[in-house]
């Protein structure tokens, strides 16, 4: 099948040869062509240009025209644990009332309430709520995301949300990679013997989820009141002997030392990093690592948010994701990530946008096939209503700006 986007205003986000990432001071240039075509075709981009380029003889099964709107490659949501069953609204009650974060987790809300909701959902239940979730997102313009397990911390409930995620995977336009997350939390069974729940992490868990090929990284909550280095140091190195590339949870609440040891053991990718100082930015630099911040997790928890001026005045690649989970970032929006990373990081549109589309690929690693117009990639783009400008988008920041998403080279969606 060959789709046919032509009169396009703007596209954004073209390359002629493909990029892994974006970092430091040419995150800020965002190459684009206006009065453009887009040609798909079996599920991948075929070609681009200027409208006067566009070889008058060809001929498309499907053409939409994008007269004065923009059209870019659709969000990379890096970070997701959208995989749950119910919500927890009555802890927003709480957050309103001053408790913090680690005291909502101390009293078993948190990670555990969820967990012991997931606990006793089916797995039809929960893909059936998940399915919703991921319909949202695709309708605000996202065409990849990474989801985490981390609710179960059971074995059993570990690969039961990993299952629900891998049909998610078969059956949803989304492209999806899966993440192990059975270092999320201490379960309550394993209070005060922690050492016992990392054990059986290692050498249960981990091999269980391997032996069913059910995840494509492991991640592990190293911060303040979680995990320690060394524990999470031994569930990399277990992770990575099965093939599961690391991916960490730092510094959120605490400088845990994360950062550095997700350098050491070539973690694709450092997320949250609300506490981030000169030295963690140094074990970033020149690694494969990529820094991902979540603003919707420090906007909702009321934190401070990561430095990502800094971190891109330094040199730094940075990728944008929206944490989307029932406790600390209730929104798989990644428009409202744009503009949380414009209006309270700093972050200029076009810097934000290279974080949320090539960088937030690379962060799942998928940069080769995603997050950007080239062709031979996939073809999932996003086309905008008519707006004024690419600068709307963050700008317009509760606005319904989505008129069309293309995953795959077909029609997912259609704005109102």
């Amino acid at each position: 099948m060959k789709l046919l986007i032509k009169n396009i205003g703007e596209l954004y986000q073209v390359e002629d040869k493909p990029r892994m990432m974006v970092c430091g001071k040419d995150m800020a240039s965002l190459p684009c062509i206006k009065d453009a075509y887009l040609l798909m075709e079996d599920e991948c981009i075929a070609s681009f240009g200027t409208m006067s380029s566009l070889p008058p003889t060809l001929r498309a099964d499907e053409v939409i025209d994008a007269t004065g709107k923009i059209v870019l490659p659709a969000f990379c949501d890096s970070h997701t644990h959208l995989v749950y069953a119910g919500s927890r609204e009555i802890e927003f009650i709480d957050k309103i009332n001053g408790l913090s974060y680690e005291e909502i987790a101390q009293r078993g809300g948190g990670i555990l309430n969820s967990s012991q909701r997931l606990h006793e959902a089916t797995e039809d239940e929960l893909y059936e709520q998940a399915l919703v979730r991921v319909n949202e997102m695709i309708g605000m313009g996202t065409g990849a995301a990474e989801i985490k397990s981390g609710y179960g911390l059971s074995t059993e409930d570990e690969l039961k949300m990993l299952r629900v995620i891998k049909r998610l995977c078969e059956t949803a336009p989304l492209t999806i990679r899966a993440t192990f997350l059975g270092a999320h939390v201490v379960p309550v069974d394993y209070k005060g013997r922690q050492a016992a729940y990392v054990d059986l992490i290692v050498n249960e868990m981990i091999p269980a989820v391997a032996s069913e090929g059910l995840a494509d990284f492991v991640d592990c909550f190293c911060d303040k009141g979680f995990f320690t280095c060394e524990e999470t140091e031994r569930i990399m190195i277990a992770g990575a002997r099965y093939g599961m590339r690391p991916k960490i949870h730092a510094n959120e609440l605490a400088l845990s030392g994360g950062i550095q040891i997700g350098v050491k053991h070539n973690a694709l990718s450092v997320d949250h990093l609300e506490f981030t100082g000169d030295a963690e930015i140094e074990a970033l630099k020149g690694s494969g690592t990529m820094p991902t911040l979540l603003p919707g997790a420090a906007f909702f928890l009321g934190m401070n948010y990561p430095p990502a001026r800094k971190m891109i005045d330094s040199g730094l690649p940075i990728a944008l994701a929206s944490d989307y989970n029932p406790g600390s970032s209730p929104s798989g929006s990644m428009k409202f990530i744009l503009s949380l990373a414009t209006i309270n990081m700093k972050l200029t549109p076009e810097e934000a946008i290279n974080a949320a589309t090539i960088n937030s690929a690379y962060a799942m690693g998928i940069s080769d096939s995603h997050g950007s117009i080239c062709v031979g990639k996939r073809a999932n783009v996003l086309i905008t209503k008519k707006i004024s400008s690419l600068y709307f988008l963050p700008y317009a920041y509760t606005s319904d700006l989505i008129d069309c998403v293309i995953l795959g080279g077909r029609v997912v969606f259609r704005g109102k």
